[in-house]
């Protein structure tokens, strides 16, 4: 298993199958530097292995990835986003929308590769984290997790735009508009992942679909995968990529964002996601029976 900052990576040289891990447990693998770059990196790594076949994308510990991390006001990305210590919102947009240089580009390396990639998801799997994960080829959710885009009420904008192009018209702007989260069993059924199992099924739920597309040769999946890639990139993919960042860094700068973030600065993200969430008795603020098992972690 090879160790990054905030990832693991490892091949298994009998399924042929490489599995990235998101490693940052104690934070719920919320999104910081260099997770993104780390993430492409190991992709790239596993497109040009001809002993990899197949990827699985998970997260280590109680939940896949619960976006990105601004509890310490988002200063990890100054130097991207900031002159002089303000907001430059040139500087944003560029960083937001270049494919070399966006997070969102380099989560979707796992779009571009031709081999197909299962992301499992548990736990939380919200904001940026959903994103990402709804970039995969396949989705396999526990049926406790919870999916999500709180950022629709506050604070974001959305960012790969998978959201829109997993679900139709209707349920797509309810979740634009609500950012309602929904259970792993809700989003099966919606169609916004490919199934939703048990906890204790999930590990080998998703060894069972990878088994099944390493059958296959590889040619024939990188065939499938891109014809199928090539008609939503002509619905306007890469446009819809463009506008969600752009308006990504309008929305976390507006006079209510500002007042957000900084009270999650100075009282922590809890009260703030109170705040936010409150009138929705979802996320954080649902009744335990309506939030992931936090017992289900998953491990290295």
């Amino acid at each position: 298993m090879s160790a990054y900052e905030t990832i693991l990576y490892a091949v298994d040289p009998q399924t042929r199958v490489a599995t990235v891990s998101l490693n940052r447990p104690d934070r719920l693998n919320t999104i910081v530097p260099p997770m993104p770059d780390e993430v492409q990196d190991a992709v790239t790594r596993a497109s040009h292995d001809p002993d990899v076949k197949v990827l699985v994308v998970r997260g280590i510990g109680r939940s896949f990835c619960a976006g990105y991390d601004f509890g310490g006001g988002f200063h990890h990305w100054d130097e991207q986003i900031t002159t002089d210590g303000a907001w430059d919102p040139g500087k944003d947009f560029a960083f937001a929308t270049s494919q070399l240089h966006a997070p969102t580009q380099k989560f979707m390396s796992v779009w571009r590769t031709p081999k197909p990639v299962i992301v499992q998801v548990h736990g939380w799997c919200v904001g940026g984290g959903s994103d990402f994960a709804l970039c995969g080829d396949l989705v396999i959710a526990s049926e406790d997790a919870r999916i999500g885009t709180p950022y629709s009420r506050m604070w974001g904008a959305a960012l790969s735009g998978m959201w829109i192009y997993r679900l139709g018209l209707a349920k797509a702007k309810e979740h634009a508009l609500l950012g309602r989260a929904l259970s792993g069993r809700e989003a099966a059924d919606a169609g916004l992942v490919n199934e939703a199992v048990p906890f204790a099924e999930l590990e080998a739920t998703v060894a069972r679909r990878a088994a099944q597309l390493a059958s296959i040769p590889s040619s024939q999946l990188a065939a499938q995968k891109l014809v199928v890639n090539h008609a939503y990139e002509q619905m306007g993919l890469a446009s819809t990529q463009t506008l969600g960042p752009i308006l990504d860094g309008l929305m976390r700068n507006t006079p209510d964002a500002r007042r957000f973030v900084a009270l999650a600065q100075e009282e922590g993200v809890g009260a703030v996601v109170q705040e936010r969430d409150g009138a929705f008795s979802d996320y954080s603020q649902a009744p335990p029976s309506e939030q992931p098992d936090p017992g289900n972690v998953i491990e290295p």
